[in-house]
């Protein structure tokens, strides 16, 4: 197994540096890629040179910090917290669906709350936030093990199993190259030596499945198919699939998850053809003050991720292109959600809420 380089990690102390891989450079060229600065971290986000909701949230926590470099001691307390909180409203502009970014930056924002109020200045903040931010990356890498020990038992021997979009290390923090939500689960099943094999979706438009799943599987040593999107359903039927495993990158209250486009249609060709669909995200996945996923923002993206992703244009000049980057599945077509808390089944609120540990809304926000 080649060792895959770490997805996302702090360099030096708390003047130091984000590195990320670059994942717009995979398959064909590994890159590493510093950032120095919180323009360069929202620019990293918003054009998926780091991706997937868990990572988005580490970045986002390490962002933080790189925010508050350049603060002196002399800058009061009120305006410390002012110039920080518009710093995490600035980052979370950048991917407004994954909920993991808003979380990170509010739970360096309480951070912050509590070491100015007692009187702390800059230097000392930034020693606060720093280590925050270590504990979302090492919060992580547990959950991933996690999940990954709790949702293994639904990979069958010799069932194939089906990924859509991304969910592995390089969408999370990690370790040894080994993590992720959904891929979690298959690299402990792998680790258990059960006999399986996986099927990855494309996922268009901008093939984070062939891109990016397929390399880190092969890296790992899985058994890895690539099909196109529009192949899931004829797989399916040819028995060829009797699992699909995806990531979230919000859920709702009531179990509604929305993913990476495309997820939906996997969930209802699972249904159709009795394949068990089940979804893999941590607690911090979980948006409990909305009711279901009507309430769900989802981001719309550039054209030009459709017309010309990747070489020649292939859509006529002048045509009008809608791009969504995400879909929501109601929780009615999912078998189960599993956290690093347990499996949530069925998928309902009172599950999600007893898993959980925390109450869901009173009323849809």
């Amino acid at each position: 197994m080649s060792r895959t380089p770490t997805t996302i990690r702090w360099v030096g102390t708390t003047h130091g540096y984000i590195e990320i891989i670059d994942q717009r450079e995979l398959p064909t060229k590994l890159v590493i890629r510093r950032l120095r600065t919180l323009a360069e971290a929202w620019d990293a986000i918003k054009t998926l040179a780091v991706r997937g909701a868990p990572a988005i949230g580490v970045t986002a926590g390490y962002a933080m910090v790189l925010a508050a470099h350049d603060w002196s001691d002399s800058i009061p307390p009120s305006r410390l917290l002012t110039q920080l909180a518009k710093a995490g409203a600035y980052l979370c502009a950048s991917r407004p669906t994954a909920v993991n970014l808003a979380w990170a930056v509010e739970r360096l924002l309480t951070v912050a709350r509590q070491a100015l109020a007692e009187g702390q200045r800059a230097s000392a903040l930034r020693v606060h936030l720093l280590t925050e931010a270590q504990a979302i990356f090492d919060e992580d890498v547990a959950m991933c093990a996690a999940i990954g020990r709790h949702g293994a038992r639904f990979i069958r021997p010799h069932a194939g199993v089906l990924t859509h979009c991304n969910a592995g290390s390089l969408a999370t923090s990690e370790k040894d190259g080994i993590g992720g939500t959904a891929l979690a689960i298959i690299y402990e099943a792998q680790r258990r030596k059960v006999p399986f094999n996986v099927f990855a979706d494309e996922t268009r438009p901008l093939l984070q499945g062939a891109r990016l799943t397929a390399w880190e599987l092969q890296r790992a040593g899985v058994d890895v198919t690539v099909i196109c999107d529009n192949m899931a359903g004829l797989v399916m039927r040819q028995g060829k699939v009797r699992l699909v495993i995806v990531g979230a990158d919000r859920i709702a209250a009531n179990g509604d998850t929305a993913n990476k486009i495309g997820t939906y249609s996997v969930a209802t060709l699972a249904a159709a053809h009795g394949v068990e669909f089940i979804v893999a995200a941590p607690s911090s996945t979980f948006d409990l003050t909305l009711a279901d996923g009507e309430g769900i923002p989802i981001e719309e993206r550039r054209a030009e991720e459709i017309t010309s992703g990747f070489g020649p244009r292939t859509v006529p000049t002048g045509v009008r292109v809608y791009n969504p980057a995400f879909d929501v599945t109601p929780a009615r077509l999912i078998k189960a959600i599993v956290t690093e808390r347990g499996v949530i089944s069925p998928v309902t609120k009172a599950r999600i809420q007893a898993v959980l540990g925390r109450p869901g809304p009173t009323s849809q926000k």
